[in-house]
């Protein structure tokens, strides 16, 4: 290898550590891939399958190679030119010239870290309880979306913060999405297992919820950790409230899923997150409908905010119509502060993507996203063709429009603050 390219593997992708010659999978490309991929692909992970070891990379190396040098992964589909996130997956050349010289180099394993075993993925400790339904869920096989109810009681004996969250489902290939709701009266226990057509659930949908939107699961977003410090409140003896919707299928089949808590005390926090939503209702250029062979661009307006507020995470959530999304607020004195684009808008990857640092939207301003909507032949996403006009619902065939915003309320000095994470 010539001095020049040892040089550009070196400034491109921290690799002093080279041994003027020879990239290794100990040295090189196993920090690569902890950084871009060991988030889902280890051991029980979202993955299809495992790169954690450097047999299993060995094995796949080429269409690894392949997979990144056409950039379909990593996946990150938020616009760095526009905002940036904590932890961005957007792999540099770099990183993708030094996976493919170890290929040609026959892949040497090396020397073990002196550091000791590489950490895979973000650390997620022992979750401090394990949340799971109740019973197995039989699927119908009647080639129908199917969206059920089903409750979990939490049995948590004090006042607690959630700090992290990860749901599981039982059934990848049937779990559309999850919304994870809290109820403190204790009475919607009945609700579990009912279907969202039983009129029956309105009785049970009367009762106030604590927490309408503690988490939303969906392709591509897998898991979360609040900042130190940082945490939502969940009250002794709370149930959880599930909100499943299972994709159809001719195939019976069965679903068991997992929620896994992170805890704190309330002395060991000191922000209280909170979450904001903006939907359908709130769309300004109504009716929310996207009629056959034609696009169209739907614009939604938050209103005034009547406070300071600091924003942790932000989550865009539509279905296969959307296109592109782009998201930001508008301060009193007429600035723009992005907060989010997405260009090439992916079902399969609906992140939450979590900010730098606090983002400060001040009293007064007011937060905006536009959505353009695709319901052409020429949307290879489109559920049905020929296009039908296709209007809001929860069905994979219908379409919605939501921003859902992670957010604590303003304190002196939250512009500067720079967050810690375990």
């Amino acid at each position: 290898m010539s001095i020049r390219l040892i040089f550009f593997l070196a400034l491109y992708c921290n690799c002093w550590s080279v041994n003027f010659g020879q990239i290794t999978y100990n040295d090189q490309i196993s920090p690569i891939l902890n950084k871009y991929c060991a988030d889902c692909h280890h051991k029980g992970g979202p993955g299809p399958f495992e790169l954690d070891t450097y047999e299993a990379v060995k094995s796949r190396a080429n269409f690894i190679l392949h997979v990144i040098e056409s950039r379909y992964m990593p996946p990150w589909k938020a616009d760095a030119s526009f905002s940036h996130f904590r932890d961005e997956r957007i792999m540099t050349e770099g990183d993708i010239l030094v996976v493919r010289e170890w290929i040609s180099s026959g892949m040497p394993k090396g020397r073990p870290n002196k550091k000791g075993k590489q950490k895979i993925g973000k650390v997620y400790f022992r979750p401090d309880i394990v949340l799971s339904m109740n019973k197995s869920y039989t699927i119908n096989g009647n080639s129908m979306d199917d969206f059920r109810f089903f409750h979990i009681p939490t049995r948590i004996q004090e006042d607690k913060f959630i700090t992290g969250m990860e749901f599981i489902p039982g059934n990848k290939k049937r779990v559309h999405h999850s919304r994870i709701m809290v109820d403190t009266t204790n009475q919607i226990s009945g609700i579990d297992g009912m279907s969202e057509n039983d009129t029956a659930v309105y009785a049970f949908q009367r009762k106030p919820l604590a927490d309408e939107f503690l988490y939303g699961w969906v392709p591509g977003n897998f898991n979360f950790r609040f900042p130190k410090g940082f945490g939502k409140y969940l009250r002794k003896n709370s149930d959880i409230i599930l909100n499943m919707h299972y994709s159809p299928s001719s195939v019976t089949e069965q679903d068991r899923s997992t929620i896994h808590m992170y805890l704190s005390d309330p002395n060991e926090i000191t922000r209280e997150v909170k979450t904001y939503i903006l939907r359908e209702t709130d769309i300004s250029n109504p009716p929310f409908i996207i009629p056959a062979n034609s696009e169209r661009t739907f614009y939604i307006s938050s209103g005034i905010l009547p406070q300071d507020i600091s924003l942790l995470t932000i989550q865009p959530h539509a279905h296969l119509l959307a296109k592109s999304f782009r998201a930001f607020a508008i301060t009193t004195d007429g600035d723009m502060i992005p907060l989010i684009k997405i260009d090439d808008w992916d079902f399969n990857w609906q992140m939450t993507y979590v900010f730098e640092n606090l983002l400060v939207i001040p009293k007064g301003s007011v937060i905006i996203m536009e959505g353009v909507y695709d319901n052409t032949v020429n949307n290879a996403d489109n559920p049905s063709i020929p296009p039908q006009d296709t209007g809001y619902g929860w069905r994979t065939v219908d379409e919605m429009m939501n921003l859902i915003l992670y957010y604590v309320d303003f304190q002196a000095g939250d512009e500067s603050k720079k967050l810690e994470y375990d």
